[in-house]
């Protein structure tokens, strides 16, 4: 597993808030018409699985929709930020901004129960995670923590046989799990009120992410700091 020598403060906030993001909107999609997953493309795989062996062919055709429009949102990722490595000079900004205006879109379909905005949300969702890829060589991953916890897992198991431990990495992990964790409490408590405009918030934040970037990208980069992490 790669070693995290350092993570910059803009990259530590960064990543908190958009694990709180998206575990806003993944609380958004159980708790609302169809209640399934916006972030979790494992589970929605297993559901296409089912329909596919139960001869569901409409319900097939929906998970196979949003499964695709995650991947296609990953690809928009790469296509706007075309690397894979963390970097202050990436376009970071122009993904976060489109991933704002995709949720926007996404409410009024929602709440006209139309699974459109579900494809909608996936895609935003499809192109945050892609725009935390990799850092040092390792993953990082801000909408989804089942691979978070299981590196939770092995680093505890570490720990018991007195094996030397990334704290760093460690540390990521614990962020992104509780800010996912968080973000879901806050998106169910503002469903209670807002239903399924609740999205607007997330899209309101990321929307914030996405311009506060642009322009301390644009103040980095007159500084001379957009060298690639390391």
């Amino acid at each position: 597993m790669p070693v995290l020598r350092q993570l910059p403060r803009w990259a530590w906030y960064g990543t908190g808030i958009l694990a709180f993001i998206a575990g806003m909107v993944n609380a958004a999609g159980y708790l609302g018409f169809r209640h399934e997953s916006i972030s979790n493309m494992t589970g929605n795989t297993s559901l296409l699985g089912i329909a596919l062996g139960n001869s569901g062919g409409s319900e097939a055709v929906h998970w196979a929709l949003a499964i695709a429009s995650f991947v296609f949102g990953a690809t928009l990722s790469g296509m706007i930020v075309q690397q894979s490595t963390l970097k202050l000079g990436r376009r970071y900004g122009v993904a976060l901004v489109l991933e704002s205006l995709l949720l926007v879109a996404a409410v009024p379909l929602l709440e006209a129960s139309n699974s459109a905005g579900l494809y909608l949300a996936s895609v935003g969702m499809g192109l945050q995670n892609g725009i935390v890829s990799a850092y040092s060589g390792a993953v990082i991953r801000t909408t989804h923590v089942t691979g978070i916890f299981t590196d939770l897992g092995i680093y505890i198991g570490h720990m018991l046989r007195r094996l030397p431990v990334d704290m760093l990495r460690l540390r990521v992990c614990m962020v992104v799990a509780a800010s996912f964790m968080i973000g879901s409490a806050a998106g169910a408590m503002l469903f209670r009120v807002m239903q399924e405009r609740t999205l607007l918030i997330p899209a309101a934040l990321t929307g914030f992410c996405g311009v506060s970037y642009g322009l301390y990208r644009q103040y980095a980069m007159r500084k001379g700091a957009t060298s690639d992490v390391p």
